[in-house]
């Protein structure tokens, strides 16, 4: 039986020792952090995760330590994309493989995708599998840009397709997700800032990197939220808000980090071409972590 997936849906970074490698005991550490404060889900190797930065090695390495460190505890969601079509279904096979839960999916192309194309491409990687796929929608990141009649209709069309994150920063998406899938289509917030009104709108979930700084604040929002007492949830969630603001200002591996350090875990430093946060902005972060956790 396939674990239910909702709530928080935690994204780790990957953590790279002073000599560039894949830090495994560091992201044991991190994913223990999560874990321990009660997040719903660990999805290792999205854009947090700085997937289109590894190579295939690194990628098998993280993909593998995630799920297996992970132990079961809460549901695993690895991110298979990858430029091609054969290349990200044989990462999709690899997640099953380890025993991941679920896979997510995003677009990659250097050429713009029509909608066949895209479709042809998901359908494949869902039949690549066993595992239900999430759909990831990420226009700001891949320049691709797929509507929620699209979206949706993949879930309804193609087996195995099971999900959808929106990150578009839309809610108006998100309530036309709802309405096109009869409230029965799960979507995920990709959005951080708009964490509060997904949930209002449906959101089975959020995926977010912020529990890799303030995870207990962001499980305690989310259980607020859940046993309706509402406007305890908002009024934390005005005192995350500008931090969730902040950490999508530059990127979420540069952002995170950079703050990460002050809590204690180095994760390293981001892989070329990303450049550490500048002193100035990271002690502006450092800040907004610490007025959070006080």
């Amino acid at each position: 039986m396939i674990r239910a997936i909702e709530g928080i849906v935690a994204y780790p970074v990957t953590p790279f020792d002073v000599a560039g490698r894949v830090d495994t005991p560091a992201l044991a550490r991190l994913l223990d952090r999560m874990i321990d404060a009660g997040v719903d889900a660990i999805a290792p190797l999205g854009s947090t995760g700085e997937s289109a930065y590894l190579d295939e090695r690194e990628w098998q390495q993280v993909a593998a330590a995630c799920v297996e460190h992970t132990d079961g505890r809460v549901p695993t969601v690895v991110g298979v994309s990858d430029l091609t079509t054969a290349a990200t279904a044989r990462r999709a096979r690899f997640a099953e493989r380890t025993g991941a839960t679920a896979v997510m999916v995003l677009p990659i192309s250097y050429w713009p995708l029509t909608q066949a194309e895209l479709r042809a491409h998901f359908t494949a990687v869902a039949e690549s599998t066993a595992l239900p796929v999430m759909v990831y929608n990420n226009p700001g990141t891949t320049g691709i840009d797929m509507p929620p009649e699209f979206l949706v209709d993949l879930v309804h069309e193609v087996p195995n397709i099971a999900m959808i994150k929106e990150s578009s920063g839309d809610i108006g998406r998100m309530r036309r997700i709802v309405e096109l899938g009869g409230g029965t289509v799960p979507f995920f917030n990709g959005s951080n800032p708009l964490a509060l009104r997904a949930f209002a709108a449906g959101a089975a979930g959020w995926c977010t990197a912020a529990p890799c700084l303030v995870p207990e604040r962001v499980v305690e929002f989310w259980r607020l939220l859940r046993a309706g007492e509402t406007d305890s949830a908002t009024a934390l969630f005005g005192k995350l808000e500008p931090l969730l603001t902040a950490l999508v200002s530059r990127g979420l591996p540069v952002t995170v980090k950079s703050a990460l350090r002050s809590t204690g875990l180095d994760a390293g430093d981001p892989r070329r071409p990303l450049l550490p946060l500048e002193p100035e902005p990271a002690r502006e972060l450092d800040a907004l972590v610490a007025a959070v956790n006080a």
